[in-house]
């Protein structure tokens, strides 16, 4: 039989794990065509969550957990427990209980009739109402302006291929967002709606600064659009600063009307510093992410492993 992965990466999950061990329980028993294998990736949480992971390894063979260093962020995580999956199919879900089990049984049944790549996409999202309006201008400016195969609504967890998890593994990318890496690839995507449930337990670490950062990321990482934009703001002002000579001159010698200089002056130096500004913050954010590519730094280092009943096995 084959065999499939699903990689949970972990931050601050400890009220969620034993519920989501057995919702995993189910989906296993219902696909006993599957040796089922589940990675839990513990991406440095400050709670007990490792605690309880060891005891889910002690008591269940299937599940393999993975101890990062530190936290590396989400990607990091899921790059982590897709290294250490051994199945033909690797998927990918939240430790918040907020994933549709039911939707992964679907994605499953997609994968199983030859679809490499398989998006769960959300239907609605019970998130609060800043959550939600930024997720809808995010998704909808990288729809547009980076990759149209991915779906205007955001995808909220994934299963792919084998070989697809292969040539992601290849890439080594550290500051890539891995949903549109994966569409970037070129494997067209199948999509499974679900409606995203309400946390049960804690509060979520997905802050605005850690989004922010993501959606810079993936803009960067997918599109010369910023510079692009940088270098349109550059030629409008020089073109807005011609005119405004224009005008001057055409003012002052014909027209015979005072033109204030320090007010004037003043604007203009604001206005095209700010400018400046904005445009070398653009070009930063590109060299800051090509040396920390080129510095050859791993994208996650492995504290230890918990596999087969719990045994301890160091990397």
């Amino acid at each position: 039989m084959q065999t499939l992965s699903i990689v949970i990466p972990v931050y601050y999950n400890q009220d969620s794990l034993a519920e989501l061990r057995q919702l995993l329980g189910v989906f296993a028993e219902d696909h006993n065509d599957l040796v089922c294998e589940f990675v839990f990736v513990d991406d440095g949480s400050g709670d007990g969550s490792f605690e309880v992971l060891k005891n889910i390894a002690a008591e269940d063979v299937r599940v393999k957990v993975v101890k990062l260093s530190r936290n590396f962020g989400s990607n990091a995580a899921i790059l982590a427990g897709m290294t250490y999956a051994t199945g033909a199919a690797v998927a990918f879900i939240a430790a918040d209980l907020q994933d549709s089990i039911d939707a992964l049984s679907s994605m499953v049944q997609a994968w199983q009739t030859d679809e490499r790549v398989v998006f769960a996409v959300r239907r609605n999202r019970d998130d609060p109402f800043m959550s939600r309006l930024f997720a809808t201008v995010f998704n909808t400016l990288l729809h547009w302006l980076v990759l149209k195969d991915v779906p205007p609504t955001g995808v909220g967890f994934f299963l792919v291929d084998r070989s697809v998890v292969d040539i992601v593994l290849q890439c080594e990318e550290k500051n890539a967002h891995l949903i549109y890496l994966i569409v970037w690839l070129g494997f067209k995507p199948h999509v499974v709606v679900y409606d995203r449930a309400a946390r049960k337990h804690g509060h979520s670490r997905w802050t605005f600064t850690k989004k922010f950062k993501y959606a810079v990321d993936t803009f960067v990482a997918f599109s010369y659009m910023p510079i692009r934009l940088a270098s349109f703001t550059g030629i409008i002002f020089s073109i807005l600063g011609l005119l405004a000579i224009v005008y001057v001159i055409i003012a002052r010698l014909f027209l015979n009307v005072p033109v204030e200089g320090w007010a004037s002056l003043m604007i203009v130096v604001l206005i095209s510093s700010g400018v400046q500004m904005l445009i070398m913050g653009v070009l930063g954010e590109y060299l800051w992410r090509n040396l920390d590519q080129t510095r050859k730094r791993p994208i996650f280092i492995v504290d230890k492993i918990l596999n087969r009943a719990g045994s301890d096995d160091r990397s």
